[in-house]
């Protein structure tokens, strides 16, 4: 039996019974309890600060705060085929701001200008082989490889506008086709189309524009992708030149007449100081987008949702970049007007005529001769033939409502 606060193991008595302890017992007992107590404390701290010490170890496991470690971002190299005061930079760089900022630092693209890295002919190749992570450009720049390529935005006119066309690649089959034709190609990227451009003017002349399209035969023409078969069906030489060339070959007179894009980037890199005649309108890129792509490995490397960032921030920009065009693009034509006195005008009807027969000779030798083609062109054409045959049945006069509420005729 124990009693409370006696030393630990000194025996005693039951009260009410004799004590069998002698005094010499209970001397050395005492002697011993003494010994025993003194030692007590020590083994007793060694426990408790092994339990404390065990305590520590388990702290931040039971309530302690964590402690983050920052993770550094993943960083891609995008090079676009625009020089650094073009507009479509500005456009490129919508996409990477919305990529950038949803990514939450997570991600980073750096956009790099026409050049820097390679030229802007060169960089569907230099994202494939991971020279470069990213590129923005637009499918008629790799048309060498194959001209079914610009069937992707610089294609044949089936009926569509670029709005229509843009759906035709997000919903009517285009991306699935786009993405089969680039593994045929071998070509190691996916890609995004964003932003569906303005019909593209048939450009500058240096003289007032043919009214008809039996006079275009002669000219020496800048365009690229399937526009350089539509041209030269009709007569044209034609040579295929990234913007940056341009005016430097008007003014050696290796060409004579040109198209680009829009009057914000044309006037960017001084088409008016070269020529003061614009034929607006024309059937030869009616309808164009960017193609946003990136090297797959390092893609398919990412976690879902940084893919889904860098595939939806090309939707959003095209809604930016529509909006920032429409700004600009105004603008800039009234400056070409009454600032530079460049005589603006319509494309004609002939012209338009003529390019739509040179469009049929062109589809219809195309189709026979290259891989794809008749597919994809069929895909495009079914879409715009359905969706199409809506939007023209249903879409207002406009161009009506526009003259009566300005008080102002259109150019014809």
């Amino acid at each position: 039996m124990t009693i409370a606060g006696d030393p630990v193991g000194i025996p005693t008595s039951v009260p009410g019974q004799p004590s069998n302890i002698t005094g010499d017992t209970m001397t050395q007992v005492h002697e011993d309890a003494q010994s025993q107590a003194s030692k007590a404390p020590d083994a007793n701290r060694r426990r408790f600060f092994g339990k404390a010490a065990t305590a520590v170890v388990a702290a931040p496991l039971i309530g302690a705060p964590m402690i983050a470690i920052a993770q550094a971002p993943v960083v891609f190299k995008m090079q676009g085929s625009w020089g650094p005061n073009e507009i479509f930079s500005e456009m490129a760089q919508q996409y990477v701001t919305r990529v950038n900022e949803m990514s939450g630092g997570r991600l980073k693209i750096e956009y790099l200008p026409a050049g820097a890295v390679v030229k802007p002919f060169e960089i569907i190749d230099a994202v494939s082989k991971g020279v470069l992570d990213g590129g923005h450009h637009v499918s008629g720049y790799w048309y060498g490889k194959s001209k079914v390529a610009s069937l992707f935005g610089t294609g044949p006119v089936n009926g569509a506008t670029p709005e229509i066309g843009l759906s035709w690649i997000h919903t009517g089959g285009g991306q699935q086709l786009w993405d089969k034709l680039v593994a045929k190609m071998n070509l190691n990227v996916v890609g995004f189309f964003s932003f569906p451009m303005p019909s593209q003017p048939l450009g500058w002349f240096k003289q007032a524009p043919p009214k008809t399209a039996a006079a275009l035969k002669g000219f020496k023409y800048r365009t690229i992708g399937l526009a350089a078969d539509l041209m030269q069906e009709l007569g044209m030489a034609v040579a295929q030149l990234p913007g940056g060339e341009i005016v430097p070959a008007m003014q050696r007179g290796v060409i004579d007449a040109f198209e680009f894009n829009n009057p914000t980037a044309d006037m960017r890199f001084g088409a008016q100081d070269v020529s003061k005649f614009y034929s607006m309108g024309s059937f030869h890129q009616a309808q164009e987008f960017f193609e946003i792509i990136f090297n797959k490995d390092k893609y398919n490397a990412l976690p879902a949702d940084l893919k889904a960032i860098l595939k939806y921030a090309a939707e959003a920009a095209s809604t930016a970049s529509t909006a920032l065009a429409h700004e600009n693009y105004s603008k800039d034509l009234q400056e070409l007007i009454v600032k530079h006195k460049v005589q603006v005008s319509r494309t004609t009807a002939d012209v338009y005529q003529g390019q739509l027969a040179a469009w049929d000779k062109v589809t219809a030798k195309l189709e026979k001769e290259v891989d794809m083609f008749k597919e994809v062109n069929d895909s495009f054409k079914a879409w715009s033939r359905r969706v199409g045959f809506y939007h023209f049945t249903n879409e207002a006069n406009y161009k009506m409502a526009f003259e009566h509420v300005q008080k102002t005729k259109l150019p014809v």
